[in-house]
C-alpha cells in the first residue's frame, strides 16, 4: 500500500497555491512565498481565499478545498478558524497533523489526493529556539487551545517545557488539548484551566505563550489585563500582523523577554513552501522579507 504521507515528486516550475481563512487580507503569506519563489526562478501565484469576503462560514472549507483541487491548485495553507474543520475533508494526514488534530498546510497531490500537514509546530519550535534560547521552561502557561494552540503546545513540550497549563475560554477545548498532550508526551505534562485562574497561574509561571487571535489587525487589544504581567515572565506571541501587538508592547515596557510572531510565520511558511515545491527555501532571506513587509525589524528579546 502506498504511503499517503509521501507526496509524489513532480518537477515543476509553476505553482498555484492559496490561503483559506477569515479576515486574512493583512496576511503576509502571499508575499513571503512569492518572494522566495521569485528568487528561485519559479512562477508562483499565491491567492487569498477569505471566507468573510466570500460570505461563507468556516464549515465551507471542504467545498473550498475541493474547488481548489478542481481548479488545479498545488496546495493550500489553512488558518483560523478552519484548521480543525478541514480535517474531515482530506484524504490523509501526516503523522504530526494527526497527532495535533489540526492542519495548516494541505498538499494537493498530482494523483488527486489532499494530504494535511502541520508546519506550525516546527515553525514555532524553530522561532523559539532562535529567539528565546535560554528561557526557563519549568512552568509554562498557554492561552488559547485552538488550531494554532495545539501546534504551539506540542512545540513547547518538544522544546523541553516540564509542564504546560492550557487556558481557554472554552473549558472543554482546553481539557481536550491537555488530554491529547498527556497521551503524546506522558502523564501530568499538561493540564487545563479556565481564564479565571490566569492571575494565579501567571504569578508562578516562567512564561506565557499567547495563541489566540487577540492582537491581530481584525482583533485588536490585550488578551488579558496588563496587570498580570511581571518582569520575570517571558512572553511568546503567535500573532505577527501587527508585528508588535499590544501584548508585546506592554510586556517589553515592563521588562519581559519577548518573542514576536515573525519567526513562526517565516519558519512555518518555509516548511509549507518545501512541501509545495520540493525545493529548499532560504529562511535567512525570508526573515529579512518579513521585516521589510511588516515595516519593522523583528525584535526577539
Amino acid at each position: 500500500m502506498a504511503d499517503v504521507f509521501k507526496e509524489p515528486t513532480v518537477v515543476k516550475d509553476s505553482y498555484l497555491v492559496g490561503l483559506i481563512g477569515s479576515g486574512i487580507g493583512p496576511s503576509l503569506s502571499p508575499a513571503l512565498h512569492e518572494r522566495e519563489a521569485d528568487r528561485q526562478g519559479l512562477r508562483y501565484v499565491y491567492r487569498l481565499i477569505d471566507i468573510d469576503v466570500l460570505d461563507v462560514g468556516p464549515e465551507a472549507v471542504g467545498d473550498l478545498v475541493r474547488a481548489a483541487r478542481d481548479l488545479g491548485f498545488d496546495g493550500l495553507n489553512i488558518t483560523h478558524p478552519c484548521k480543525q474543520l478541514v480535517i474531515e475533508h482530506l484524504d490523509g494526514l501526516a503523522p504530526q497533523a494527526e497527532a495535533l488534530g489540526a492542519v495548516n498546510t494541505v498538499v494537493l497531490a498530482a494523483d488527486g489526493r489532499a494530504i494535511g500537514h502541520n508546519t506550525d509546530v516546527t515553525g514555532f519550535a524553530a522561532s523559539f529556539a532562535r529567539g528565546l534560547p535560554d528561557a526557563p521552561m519549568e512552568r509554562v502557561v498557554q492561552l488559547g487551545a485552538g488550531g494554532a494552540g495545539a501546534a504551539v503546545a506540542h512545540a513547547t513540550l518538544t522544546l523541553g517545557a516540564e509542564r504546560v497549563t492550557v487556558v481557554d475560554a472554552l473549558p472543554e477545548r482546553a481539557a481536550a488539548l491537555a488530554d491529547s498532550l498527556n497521551r503524546h508526551f506522558g502523564a501530568d505534562r499538561a493540564s487545563a484551566a479556565g481564564p479565571e485562574l490566569l492571575p494565579a497561574l501567571l504569578t508562578g509561571a516562567d512564561g506565557i505563550v499567547h495563541a489566540t487571535p487577540t492582537g491581530m489587525a481584525a482583533h485588536p487589544g490585550l488578551p488579558f489585563p496588563a496587570s498580570l504581567l511581571h518582569p520575570a515572565l517571558w512572553v511568546a506571541e503567535v500573532v505577527y500582523r501587527p508585528l508588535e501587538t499590544q501584548l508585546l508592547r506592554t510586556a517589553r515596557t515592563l521588562g519581559c523577554a519577548t518573542l514576536d510572531g515573525a519567526g513562526m510565520a517565516v519558519f512555518q511558511a518555509a516548511d509549507a513552501f518545501r512541501l509545495f515545491t520540493g525545493r529548499e527555501p532560504d529562511t535567512a532571506r525570508m526573515l529579512t522579507d518579513i521585516a521589510e513587509l511588516a515595516g519593522a525589524v523583528p525584535t526577539p528579546k
